[in-house]
């Protein structure tokens, strides 16, 4: 019986000056997410649909779309692993809360390229900060 030993969630929570409307068409289309963070192919906004992602040197992520609840929630699975959600809220004054949920990390389990998931998200913390302020720029420009 294996003890598999969880990391934590990678968590990013912005707030943005831009209207829900136009974070959630950032977060939600094939365009949107190719702009900020990495080209889908095939993607439809249908949950159970499935695509995948240009994860460039990393090759194709295969992805599945878990929820879809506009302008609130989208879900996907990424990999074999992981999940990956954005949340987001309606604030006053036309702003709206982002919240990325990166979560199925375990200490124990290595990605489809082999590498220790520690490692990975150790990477992927970092490189979270950078594609969040990438969305944050476009939406409020």
């Amino acid at each position: 019986m294996s003890n598999s030993r969880k990391l934590p969630d990678i968590v990013r929570t912005l707030e943005l000056d831009a209207p829900i409307e136009k974070v959630w068409k950032m977060v939600s289309t094939a365009e949107g997410i190719s702009a900020w963070f990495m080209p889908p192919n095939d993607f439809e906004p249908v949950v159970g649909h499935e695509f995948t992602l240009n994860a460039g040197p990393f090759g194709m992520s295969p992805c599945k779309v878990t929820v879809f609840d506009p302008p609130e929630r989208f879900a996907m699975n990424w990999g074999k692993d992981w999940t990956l959600s954005f949340e987001l809220k309606e604030l006053p004054d036309a702003r709206t809360a982002f919240t990325l949920t990166h979560a199925g990390w375990d200490e124990d389990s290595l990605t489809e390229f082999g590498q220790p998931h520690g490692i990975v998200r150790e990477h992927m913390a970092g490189g979270w900060d950078g594609i969040v302020a990438k969305l944050q720029r476009l939406v409020e420009a």
